[in-house]
């Protein structure tokens, strides 16, 4: 991890850049750096402004007109609740159409921040079933913002 004047030489350095943004991760260390019109105090002792992200959550939507299920039956608990991490790949509900059941997997990597519909409600193609807030890494890499397709 770099120590407070190698971080003020770099964001130094790339404030005479045309990056807007920059994100590091090095084992389990994180860092994001955004420009933005704050400008640190002149003097030997001037803070590091560091402009902190807002967490982007994805919806994720239906891929197809039915009645979405929560779970496999009534008796079975549901596939996910909020506050549930997921994993692409992950089945994490049902939706049923002219007799025909299609899982609903995951794309991401993340949690469940919002579930949107209930059990058994008709939903419809791009319609909002769950929020997710992801986790940043190669499984959300190509994920297009706002489809969880």
């Amino acid at each position: 991890m770099m120590n407070v004047e190698e971080l003020r030489n770099f964001l130094g350095a790339l404030k005479h850049t045309d990056i807007e943004e920059l994100r590091m991760e090095s084992g389990g260390n994180k860092i994001f750096f955004r420009k933005s019109d704050v400008v640190p105090i002149a003097g030997p002792k001037a803070e590091v402004k560091v402009a902190v992200p807002e967490k982007q959550l994805i919806p994720f939507k239906s891929p197809m007109v039915g009645t979405f299920y929560h779970s496999r039956s009534s008796d079975h608990p549901p596939f996910v609740i909020e506050g549930n991490h997921i994993v692409p790949g992950q089945k994490i509900g049902i939706i049923e159409a002219m007799k025909i059941i299609k899982d609903v997997a995951s794309n991401v990597k993340g949690k469940i921040v919002k579930v949107c519909v209930k059990n058994g409600q008709s939903v419809e193609y791009g319609q909002e079933l769950f929020v997710i807030d992801p986790e940043i890494g190669i499984e959300t890499a190509g994920v297009e913002p706002g489809t969880g397709l």
